[in-house]
């Protein structure tokens, strides 16, 4: 009549303890599934992890500057040609096939013409704000850029060279204005490919 109640517990506290146990052993491996997960929050490869996003070295960002630099180059050379051009109307004796190819020349040659049969030249300067906004793109058989200016006519000015009496400029146009221009990375350098004033549209 004593035993078999002291059974009846024994039996039963081996059962809370085995319950006890698997419980732990849940835990455990709920604890483990956890910090797998979080190792794997941490894994390079997660898109939100910020050490994801790939990371420009000091070398690169470098390079990219010194690219964007000598594209920059390029075009302002192009101008001060340009306007050594512009001041007499002509392109002789200047250097602008060094900096810009014929598709570039093209259009300057055509104001250069205009010019001429008027009988005007420019005087002052031209101003600019060119910049490279999307970098250079390297991706292709030659290096490309494209460069976005702002140009400034408040110091231009057109005469005739007769008269030297100023040529009035349209109303209608924006004493500041728009031009973009495409560069390839050629052997011998950077050069401007295409030119394009964008003369409706102020900045």
């Amino acid at each position: 009549m004593i035993l078999a109640p002291r059974r009846h517990r024994h039996t039963a506290l081996r059962r809370r303890a085995a319950a006890a146990s698997a419980a732990a052993l849940v835990l455990l491996s709920a604890c483990s599934d956890n910090k797998t997960d979080q190792s794997g929050d941490k894994n390079p490869t997660t898109a939100v992890t910020p050490s994801a996003a790939p990371r420009q070295t000091p070398q690169t960002t470098s390079a990219d500057a010194a690219e964007k630099a000598a594209v920059l180059a390029s075009y302002n050379a192009m101008w001060v040609e340009q306007m050594k051009a512009y001041r007499k109307a002509d392109a002789a004796g200047t250097e602008l096939e060094k900096y810009a190819s014929l598709d570039a020349l093209g259009k300057f040659r055509v104001d250069l013409a205009r010019m001429k049969k008027a009988g005007t030249v420019v005087t002052g300067e031209l101003g600019h704000a060119p910049t490279v906004p999307d970098g250079v793109d390297t991706s292709g058989k030659l290096a490309k850029a494209t460069v976005s200016d702002c140009l400034d006519l408040s110091k231009w000015q057109s005469v005739y060279v007769k008269t030297n009496e100023p040529v009035p400029l349209p109303s209608d146009q924006p004493r500041r204005y728009r031009a973009t221009a495409t560069a390839e990375k050629w052997p011998n350098g950077w050069m401007i490919t295409a030119y394009t004033p964008h003369g409706d549209q102020a900045c």
